[in-house]
């Protein structure tokens, strides 16, 4: 089950994400997976909070949303999506096409939670603009 592997790799990728960002928790993954990508959305969905247990990632939802399989004619030029056993153009039916995507597995964006940060930040704000207060009522 390579599936595991993949979502190790893609929670180190957005613990680095959130970490740069200084975020304390993810809310979302998004990732777009082609069909001719050689990975299983369902089991990518199963392994995923084993590879997330005690990361920022955790609680986090996996969004997995497929990418069309699309070839380019090398006859005419036209770009056709296409099943995944039938790649040929459907313009003018050659068989000898190039693939454009489908094949492709992408971390296409993370939804970040600073909520906790944020509202430390602004406790901190708030306490200096009492000392603030505080240091005008002795003045």
């Amino acid at each position: 089950m390579h599936e595991l592997a993949i979502c190790q790799e893609i929670i180190i990728q957005v613990n680095d994400i959130a970490f740069e960002n200084q975020a304390v928790s993810i809310e979302s993954i998004t990732l777009q997976v082609g069909p001719l990508s050689g990975v299983e959305a369902p089991l990518l969905k199963q392994a995923f909070p084993f590879a997330a247990a005690e990361t920022v990632a955790e609680h986090a939802v996996l969004i997995i949303e497929e990418l069309p399989v699309i070839v380019e004619c090398k006859q005419c030029g036209f770009h056709s999506t296409v099943s995944v056993n039938k790649l040929i153009c459907t313009q003018c039916g050659d068989y000898h096409t190039r693939l454009v995507s489908g094949d492709e597995m992408l971390l296409a964006s993370v939804e970040l939670n600073r909520e906790h940060q944020d509202r430390e930040h602004q406790d901190r704000e708030n306490q200096v603009d009492k000392n603030k207060l505080t240091e005008a009522n002795y003045v």
